[in-house]
C-alpha cells in the first residue's frame, strides 16, 4: 500500500523548517566561509549555493522519485543529469519549475551530493541516501519495520539506502506487488484488484476457491471472509491457494498439503476457508510460489523457504511431504538478497539483487537442462546461473515453467532454456536448450515481462503487445481469429508470433498469466493497464470466469471477464 492510496500523511523531510523559496531567490544571500558546504565543489560559488537550503534539494530527489541507479550516478558524476531518461528528467525540470528554483542548484559537483547532510536521524547520511530512505519509507513492506530490521535489511543488501532502495523496487516491479493481478492456476482462477480484494473461481473439490464450499463458481466471486485484510499477493496451485497480506501474513486454503499437490499427497484434510498458515507467523512474507512437489515464500528481508520435498535432500533438507515447517533455503542464498521466486514442476528458480546486480540461482531437478547450468544434473543448493554474464544480460524478470523457464534482461532481451518441447523456448525448433538462449526472433522488441506454463511461452512488450508461443493446446496461445482461421487455434508455435486477438482489443497489456500444470488443460488471462482482464483457453471448469455455451469446453477468443480489478 503506497503512501497515497493509504492517506498517510506527506513525509516531513527530517522536520526542517524551511523558509519560502520567494525569500530564498529574492533575498541577498549570505557570505559563504571555508567551512560550509556549497553546489560548486572548489569552484567559486555562484548565485543558489545548495548550503542556503539543502532540504530543498531531498525534497526534489525524492519527489522525483528517482531509481536508486540514478541517485548513486548523483553521487558519482556532476554531469548525472544528462545521463537521466527523458521521462525521469520531465519530472526534474516539473518540479523544479514549480518550485521556482534555478537549474544551478542540481548542475553542481559530485562532492556535495556525497557528503554528510547533517540531518536527523543519521547526520552521516548523504542528500542522495537520505532521499533513498525517504523513497524506501514509501513502501508498505517497510514501514513496518523496526530500526533494528531495517539496519538488517540495509546490510543484508549492501549497506546503502540505494541498494535497499533497489531491493525493494526490484521486487516490485517483477512481482507487481501492490498491484492488481490475475492467477490462472490448474482448473481455477484467483483474481486480486488494486486495492486488495480477491475473487475466485473455477474448480473447488478441495476448497480451494475459499468461499466454505466444494461447489464451483463460473462467475468471479468475492471471498468474504477476507474483506478486512488488503491481499497483495497469490499463488494457485493444483487444489490449492495461497494469500498474502500487505501486513506479511500468509492465508491457505484447498488441500492442507505444501508438497505433492497433484494426484499424490493429498493431505489430511480440506480447508474450505482461508486460514493462517501458522507456521510462517514470525515471518514477514511477501510472495509465494507452488510447485508440483514443494511450496516456496519468500520474506520481506528476501530469504528463501520451502515446504516439503524434502526426501533426499532435494532442496537442502530432510523432510517429509506433509510436513508443515517451513526451513530456509540453505546455501549461497543464505546471505544474498532474493527479490522474486519462481516455482516449475521439480524446480526453483530465485532471482537476486546484489551490490553488483541482478542474478539468477536454480535447485532441483536438472532434466532437460531445465536450471541452466549447460548440464542436466540435479542441485541439492541453489547454483548461480552462469550464462547470464557471458551475455551481459542483466536479468529482472524470472519465469519458471513446468519444464522450461524464461528471463527477461533490463535491456529488454529475453532468455529461454530447459525442454523445447512444442517450441516453447521459441528457438524456431523443439530442441532442449541446458542453458539460457537469447531468442532472437524477439530481438526487435523490448520485453518487460514473461510468463511460462506447460511448454508455453507469453511475452508482453513494452508497448503492452503480447507474444507467444509452444504448445497450442486448449486455444492458450491466443492465435485463434475466429472461423476463418479454425485450423490454427490448437496449432503448435516455434517462434514467437504477435498475438493478433489482443491487439485488436487496442488495450495495452501489463501481465499475463497461465496455467502451470502438467495434469490441467491451460488458461490464459491477459490483464491491461486500465484494469480489465481477458480470458482464453480451458473453461471447463469455470476457470475462465466466463459461462461457455453447453456444447464449448474452451475459449479460442479473448472475452472480457466481468470483474474490474483496478478498484
Amino acid at each position: 500500500m503506497d503512501a497515497t492510496a493509504s492517506g498517510t500523511p506527506t513525509i516531513q523531510y527530517h522536520n526542517i523548517v524551511d523558509p519560502p523559496i520567494t525569500a530564498l531567490v529574492l533575498s541577498p544571500l549570505p557570505t559563504f566561509h571555508r567551512h560550509q558546504r556549497h553546489c560548486f565543489g572548489d569552484s567559486t560559488p555562484g548565485e543558489f549555493p545548495l548550503a542556503a537550503n539543502p532540504s530543498i534539494v531531498l525534497h526534489v530527489l525524492t519527489d522525483c522519485n528517482l531509481n536508486p541507479q540514478d541517485l548513486a550516478k548523483l553521487e558519482a558524476s556532476s554531469l548525472f543529469l544528462f545521463s537521466l531518461n527523458d521521462e525521469t528528467l520531465l519530472r526534474v525540470e516539473f518540479i523544479m519549475l514549480l518550485s521556482g528554483l534555478p537549474w544551478s542548484i542540481l548542475q553542481a559537483t559530485c562532492s556535495f551530493f556525497r557528503q554528510s547532510a547533517n540531518f536527523a536521524p543519521d547526520f552521516e547520511l548523504s542528500i542522495s541516501e537520505l532521499a533513498a530512505l525517504d523513497m524506501c519509507q514509501k513502501r508498505a513492506i517497510f514501514k513496518p519495520m523496526r530500526e533494528e530490521e531495517r539496519q538488517t535489511l540495509k546490510q543484508r543488501c549492501g549497506g546503502s539506502w540505494k541498494l535497499v532502495l533497489r531491493f525493494l523496487v526490484a521486487g516490485e516491479a517483477c512481482c507487481r506487488r501492490e498491484k492488481s493481478q490475475a492467477i490462472a492456476g490448474p482448473g481455477h482462477s484467483i483474481a486480486v484488484t488494486s486495492k486488495g480484494a480477491v475473487y475466485s473461481f473455477g474448480s473447488n473439490s478441495s476448497g480451494q476457491l475459499g468461499h466454505g464450499t466444494l461447489e464451483e463458481e463460473f462467475r468471479p466471486r468475492q471471498i468474504r471472509s477476507l474483506q478486512d485484510i488488503r491481499i497483495i499477493q497469490a499463488a494457485a496451485g493444483a487444489g490449492r491457494t495461497m494469500l498474502i497480506s500487505d501486513a506479511g501474513r500468509v492465508y491457505a486454503f484447498g488441500k492442507d498439503s505444501f508438497g505433492e499437490a497433484e494426484y499424490m499427497f493429498q493431505g489430511t484434510k480440506l480447508v474450505t476457508s482461508p486460514q493462517p498458515v501458522e507456521s510462517l507467523k514470525n515471518i514477514f512474507v511477501v510472495q509465494a510460489a507452488i510447485g508440483n512437489f514443494f511450496t516456496a515464500v519468500l520474506s520481506r528481508e528476501g530469504r528463501v523457504y520451502t515446504f516439503s520435498w524434502g526426501s533426499n535432500a532435494k532442496l537442502g533438507h530432510q523432510t517429509e511431504p506433509n510436513d508443515q515447517e517451513p526451513h530456509p533455503l540453505l546455501g549461497p542464498l543464505e546471505n544474498i538478497p532474493v527479490v522474486q521466486i519462481a516455482a516449475g514442476y521439480c524446480y526453483l528458480l530465485a532471482l537476486t539483487c546484489q551490490p553488483g546486480g541482478m542474478s539468477v540461482y536454480s535447485v532441483g531437478c536438472g532434466l532437460g537442462g531445465k536450471l541452466g547450468h549447460g548440464s542436466k544434473t540435479d542441485e541439492r543448493y541453489p547454483r548461480l546461473i552462469k550464462q547470464f554474464q557471458a551475455l551481459n544480460l542483466q536479468p529482472v524478470v524470472v519465469a519458471a515453467g513446468a519444464w522450461h523457464a524464461a528471463v527477461v534482461g533490463r535491456d529488454g532481451r529475453v532468455c529461454t532454456w530447459g525442454w523445447g518441447r512444442y517450441g516453447c523456448l521459441g528457438h524456431g525448433n523443439e530442441e532442449c536448450e541446458s542453458a539460457p538462449k537469447v531468442v532472437e526472433a524477439l530481438s526487435k522488441v523490448k520485453a518487460v515481462h514473461v510468463a511460462t506454463g506447460d511448454y508455453t511461452t507469453f511475452v508482453v512488450s513494452e508497448d503492452g503487445d503480447v507474444y507467444s508461443f509452444g504448445c497450442g493446446e486448449s486455444s492458450s496461445l491466443g492465435h485463434y481469429t475466429g472461423a476463418d482461421g479454425q485450423e490454427n487455434r490448437h496449432s503448435n508455435v516455434l517462434r514467437p508470433e504477435l498475438v493478433m486477438s489482443l491487439k485488436l482489443l487496442r488495450e495495452r497489456v501489463v501481465q499475463i498469466n497461465l496455467t502451470n500444470s502438467i495434469y490441467w488443460n491451460a488458461h490464459t488471462f491477459a490483464l491491461t493497464e486500465s484494469g480489465k482482464l481477458y480470458a482464453f483457453g480451458a473453461g471447463d471448469k469455470g476457470q475462465l470466469g466466463i459461462e461457455l455455451a453447453a456444447h464449448q469446453n474452451e475459449r479460442g477468443n479473448p472475452e472480457r471477464v466481468e470483474i474490474d480489478l483496478s478498484n
